[in-house]
């Protein structure tokens, strides 16, 4: 999967790593960046995915786009699909325009919308990534652990950069008896849940 990543890929996925190491620097309102996972984070992530169940593949906060193209080579190499969404109508579009680029197009679909309201509509979910405003991720939780798939993954970023503010949620999942659970110290540390 890491050895054969098209051209088209890679060279999307180092403008987006461009821009977003411009926004870190130059200023760019937190709203208006990219906010993106490192690249070491996205490849933990495809490697899970492609290791996952059969099943929905999904990912909550798209922002430009980084996060689904690493996605979509699991999806891509397993002949699935990924859904991801995004609630901000500008970044759902720029999503799109980067996946359309990466040539990902047929393997990625963007749905703008609320998360939190769609979740509780999928079924037979094997894996999903959360990576949105931190006060959302409970609800999300909420809405995707009944229905993973026995052995499916949830994955949420930032548990080690945003402990604190996330405390009350991890020690939900840290208790919750439906998954085991982990946090993985790569990147801004990565929470890794298993339903049992």
């Amino acid at each position: 999967m890491f050895h054969d990543i098209p051209i088209a890929v890679q060279e999307r996925m180092a403008f987006l790593e461009a821009v977003d190491a411009r926004d870190r620097l130059d200023g760019t309102p937190k709203v208006q960046r990219l906010r993106q996972i490192p690249p070491e984070t996205g490849k933990l992530l495809a490697l899970l995915a492609a290791c996952a169940p059969p099943g929905e593949k999904l990912e909550v906060g798209t922002s430009g786009g980084y996060s689904s193209l690493w996605l979509g080579l699991a999806c891509r190499r397993r002949g699935e699909q990924l859904t991801t969404f995004e609630l901000a109508a500008d970044k759902a579009e720029l999503a799109r325009q980067n996946i359309q680029q990466a040539g990902m197009h047929e393997v990625i679909q963007v749905v703008q919308g609320d998360a939190r309201l769609l979740l509780a509509q999928r079924r037979q979910v094997a894996f999903c990534f959360i990576d949105v405003e931190k006060e959302y991720y409970q609800a999300c939780y909420e809405s995707v652990v009944p229905n993973l798939v026995s052995g499916g993954l949830l994955c949420a970023d930032n548990a080690i950069s945003h402990a604190e503010e996330l405390a009350p949620f991890l020690n939900r999942v840290f208790s919750d008896p439906r998954v085991d659970a982990l946090v993985v110290p790569v990147g801004k540390g990565v929470l890794l849940c298993r339903k049992n």
